[in-house]
């Protein structure tokens, strides 16, 4: 059963210099349950697509469901079935991560005894039970971005939205944080919808890829079906991959980072 549709999604920018079309047709389904790797060059419309589906923008066009929800005549309900892990996060330094988690919870509308056993339950989950007397402000990167992965999840949405969920992690960190988001989807069902710079992160994540270029979709599929179609062997790296169908240069992330 598909958990998010999108059908002709479009987005167009008016600036000084005349429309930009950001967007400019994306056809997408996501299955239940599937972590999808959307993947494509700076500028190629995957950050506008993604802010779409999340409510944060309005589509100039097309139309999309997202949970079960239309995305421009239910987004209040998008909201309900979404979580939204975005790069940079969004906790208050200054308050304990237990009060963070609280709050959340409060403004997604659970009460007070609930959303407390939730920021508990989630704590232990994703191993910030010993932290949740410290203020945010003193964890660590990796500790911040497990913190900012309850943050979505606090709701019980359908489908979580990661925006490059480990740039800047150290590579013991990023390893941690994979095992974190196979273990939501694997434990709770939950769709992920994963975007990166990082090649080798949606290879070893993601069940199916979507890389989009110029505001369209240019191809989709399994990591190993898009190897051998576009360079003739499963055992082709992504990162060739990914040139031979964008014909573009990398991008500095697109290995992995070293520790130093």
């Amino acid at each position: 059963m598909a958990v998010i549709t999108t059908t002709g999604l479009t987005r167009t920018f008016t600036t000084k210099s005349g429309p930009v079309e950001a967007v400019r047709g994306i056809d997408l389904t996501v299955e239940r349950g599937e972590i999808l790797g959307f993947l494509g060059p700076n500028g190629a419309g995957k950050t506008t697509t993604l802010r779409m589906l999340c409510t944060l923008l309005a589509p100039t066009g097309g139309s999309a469901t997202v949970a079960g929800c239309d995305l421009a005549r239910d987004p209040a309900g998008v909201r309900a079935g979404a979580g939204y892990v975005a790069q940079s996060g969004g906790v208050d330094p200054h308050v304990p991560v237990r009060e963070e988690l609280v709050t959340q919870a409060r403004l997604y509308h659970l009460g007070k005894r609930e959303a407390v056993l939730r920021a508990e339950e989630l704590a232990v989950d994703l191993g910030l039970a010993g932290l949740l007397d410290r203020t945010c402000g003193t964890l660590s990167g990796g500790q911040r971005r497990r913190l900012d992965l309850a943050m979505g999840l606090l709701h019980r949405p359908e489908v979580l939205f990661l925006d490059e969920p480990t740039t800047g992690l150290d590579p013991g960190s990023r390893a941690d944080l994979w095992d974190l988001v196979r273990r939501i989807r694997t434990d709770h069902g939950t769709t992920v919808f994963l975007t990166t710079h990082y090649l080798d992160e949606a290879d070893a994540l993601a069940d199916r890829l979507v890389i989009v270029d110029k505001g369209v979709v240019v191809a989709d599929g399994t990591p190993d079906t898009l190897k051998r179609t576009h360079t003739g062997s499963a055992g082709s790296s992504l990162q060739d991959t990914f040139l031979a169908i964008t014909g573009r240069g990398a991008t500095p992330q697109d290995s992995a980072p070293v520790a130093v």
